[in-house]
Parts: C-alpha cells; structure tokens; sequence
C-alpha cells in the first residue's frame, strides 16, 4: 500500500483519481485473494474428502446457491445507485434494503429446505443443505458491502473479505488435523459467511456509525422492490445457467461427477480472471473514446474484443492442453476424472470473454435494457440441453454445453437484437480476423 501510495504521489493525481486508483487496487486485491485462497483450500479440502464427498458439498452449495440468488432479487445494484445519489443520509436506504433482503432470506432459506425434502431421496443431503441454507439470510450483511461500494471505499470491505478468508483457511486446516466429518466442514464453509457478516459489521461501526440508526421504510421499500425486479430475472437467468449445470449433474447422474465439474469450474474461473480484469481497466477509456468520436470508438472497442477475446483463447488452450498435469499436481490421481472436463470446458472462458467485451460495451451505449433476452436465451439452452444430454452422454455433455450456452447468450442472442446487431458484427470481425491484434503494442494510444 506504501508503494501506491508513492506512485500516486509521484504522478500528482487528483484526489477523484487518486480514490478511483485505491479503489480499483484494493477491489483487484480482493479479487485475488479470494481465487487464490479458494483454489488452495478447495486442494486441501478435495484431497481430503475424495471425490464423492467432495462432489456432494459442491452439490449442496450449488444448490443453495440457486435459492441465495433470488434472495438477493436484484436489490445490490439498486442499493449501490441509490446509496450514490443519496451520499448525505443513507440509513433509510441501507435499512430498507436489509430488512427487504433479511425477510427475503428466511423466505428463500425456508423454501430450500422444503424442495430439498421434495427431490431428494438422501436424508443427509438434505441436512447438509438446511446447514448451508443459513448462509442465505447471513448474506443479508452484504447491503453493508454495497454501502462501501457506493461511496467508493472498497479498502474497508476487502480488509473484512481477507480476514475473514484468513480465519476461514485457518479453521479448515485444524479441521484437517482433526479428521473431521463432511457435516463439519459444510458447517465451516457456512461459518465463512458468519465471519464475513462480522466483518461487515465491524467495518460499518468503526467508519460510518450504529446499526441501530438505520430505517424501515415501507413505502420505500415498495419502490426498491419494482427497481430491482427487473435485475432479479436477470441475475436469476445468468446464474441458473452458470450454476444450475451442478444441480442436474447430482440430479441425474450423481455427487462424484459434480466434484469433478466443480474441480474443472474451479480452474476455469481462474481464467475467466483475465477478460474481466481487462473490462474493468478499459471501460473507462472506451467511455472517453465514445464521448471524443462514434468512429474511434468503435475503432478502439474492436481492438479491445480482438485483445481480450484472443488472450483468453490462448490461456484457454494452454490450460487445456497441460490439464493432466494441472490437475494431477493439485488434486491428485483421485480427481484425474476431471482432466477430460477441464480440456473441455477450459474454452468457456473464451466465450465468456467474447460475451464480456459485448456486455461492457452495452453497458457504455446504455443498451442494458435489453441484456436480460441474452441471460434468458442461454438460461433456456443450458437447462433444455442438459436435460436432454446428460442422460445420455454423461458429464462430458454439461462441459460441452456449457460453452454453448454461453455463446448462445453472449453472440448468437446478439443476432437477433436490433440494438446489439451492429456489436455481432464487432464479435464476428474478432472471430474471423481478431487475432491480428493479439501483436499490436500500444493500442489505446491515439
């Protein structure tokens, strides 16, 4: 931190700039830390539990995982716009919103329990989901978050996500030492988000104030509740098709092969790292391109896919074609199931990149009103052709659909939206002739 603190020094940055810099440094920082650190202990932990146990813990957190998205129903992104307008007086914001996410919460978590005791023929699946379902009304806490979002101090929010990762990691290591069962590390997996509310909520009392001073507004709540309604259809689309693949893997097949799935989903998120780190550097110059001309713009955002597109490509078929090693060095022989996966599913990183660089330039042009046909699209394609496939050609067919469905949702959809038509044509250039700019230095230089 001294060294960037030195360096914006030296660069006579404006206090704006230099906030926005902080910012962005400790958002990546965090970032980083959690991938690196759910990697190292997802290692441990998988060595430790072996396939089938592991499987089943990724099964029931997926699962929950489902039900926390609706909880959410859209309310981060409302909150954060919200809380930014308002700077001086937010406890009637933040206080609607936990206690719209709060009633929510236990609404969803209950609802959890039940369609797991519906669909579920295995008892203790079903505890190990009621365990984790706790983590849905925990995650109420986070309106804490988004308050720190909102005024653009993410360095207090990070600090509680590395502590509370440090504590975590911490925990599943005497965890180890003991032997302990799998009901104990889904009970530890839920204490995270105990810590991290904690976190949340040293951090809010120690910079800003009392959580007592926040306020119920009903008729507040009523309008945050339409603004966000939107975002939840859209929130829920983009993560049944990223997460509901899991759910149908332990359906269908069984809990070994979702351990499997998630070993290769682990590394793979890993790699969809760099295309968003790549978005989040170059919004904000294609924004000043957009307002100096139309032409340069559409000049510079093309160079932008071809780069982020093409880059991710590449680690995608490294990382494919080294997969045996990777995961027999990290996960061990046990897991070695999961090589072919891996091989596979390493592409939807680049689709995911494709999709990215589309996505940040609807958002740029204030097109966004329009995304949640894309999210629906590959929501509709990943559920229908995984209840086709699976049954038929087995774990293979969730990796090979879940590049699909992302380019279904991410370049096909765009096809067919008058609005985004002019951004496929962008996308098809970067397919066809994109990787001529993988070699060009300097390309945001005028």
């Amino acid at each position: 931190m001294r060294l960037l603190d030195s360096i914006i020094n030296k660069k006579y940055l404006s206090p704006s700039k230099t906030n926005l810099i902080k910012n962005l440094y400790w958002a990546s920082l965090g970032k980083v830390c959690n991938l690196a650190s759910g990697l190292i202990v997802g290692i441990i932990v998988a060595r430790y539990l072996g396939p089938e146990q592991y499987g089943l813990m990724n099964y029931v957190i997926s699962y929950v995982f489902l039900f926390q998205t609706i909880a959410v129903f859209g309310l981060d992104s409302i909150e954060v716009r919200e809380e930014a307008k308002n700077v001086t007086d937010n406890n009637n914001i933040i206080g609607t919103a936990f206690v719209l996410k709060l009633i929510l919460g236990v609404i969803m978590m209950i609802a959890t329990i039940i369609t797991s005791l519906l669909i579920e023929s295995d008892s203790y699946t079903t505890i190990l989901v009621g365990i984790y379902s706790l983590t849905i009304v925990l995650n109420s806490f986070n309106v804490i978050r988004n308050y720190f979002t909102s005024i653009v101090q993410n360095e207090y929010i990070v600090k509680a996500e590395i502590s509370r990762t440090a504590i975590g990691i911490g925990l599943k290591l005497v965890l180890l030492f003991f032997k302990s069962s799998l009901t104990v590390f889904v009970i530890a997996y839920m204490i995270d988000y105990l810590l991290l509310a904690s976190g949340y909520y040293m951090a809010y009392k120690y910079k800003v104030g009392r959580i007592k001073d926040w306020i119920f507004d009903c008729e507040y709540a009523k309008k945050l509740l339409k603004a966000s309604f939107p975002l939840m259809l859209t929130s829920t689309a983009v993560l049944m098709y990223q997460r509901i693949d899991q759910v149908m893997i332990g359906q269908m097949l069984n809990k070994e092969s979702v351990g499997y799935f998630a070993i290769a989903s682990r590394f793979v998120e890993v790699l969809i790292y760099v295309p968003m780190v790549l978005a989040q550097t170059i919004m904000p110059i294609l924004v000043k391109y957009k307002e100096e001309s139309k032409d340069l713009y559409i000049e510079k955002s093309q160079k932008f896919m071809n780069i982020s597109f093409w880059s991710t490509l590449i680690l995608s078929a490294l990382t494919s074609l080294l997969a045996w090693w990777i995961v027999n060095l990290t996960f061990g022989k046990n897991y070695l199931p999961a090589v072919i996966i891996l091989q596979i599913m390493s592409f939807k990183a680049a689709s995911v990149a494709l999709s990215n660089t589309a996505g940040t330039m609807i958002i740029i042009e204030g097109k966004q009103k329009y995304a949640i046909v894309r999210d629906l699209i590959g929501c509709v394609v990943c559920v229908s052709l995984n209840s086709i496939m699976l049954p038929k050609i087995g774990i293979l067919a969730a990796a090979i659909i879940a590049i699909i469905s992302n380019i279904a949702a991410g370049y096909i959809a765009d096809a067919f939206i008058p609005s985004y038509r002019r951004i496929f044509l962008q996308q098809t250039q970067t397919l066809i002739m994109g990787w001529k700019d993988i070699l060009t230095i300097n390309t945001y230089k005028k």
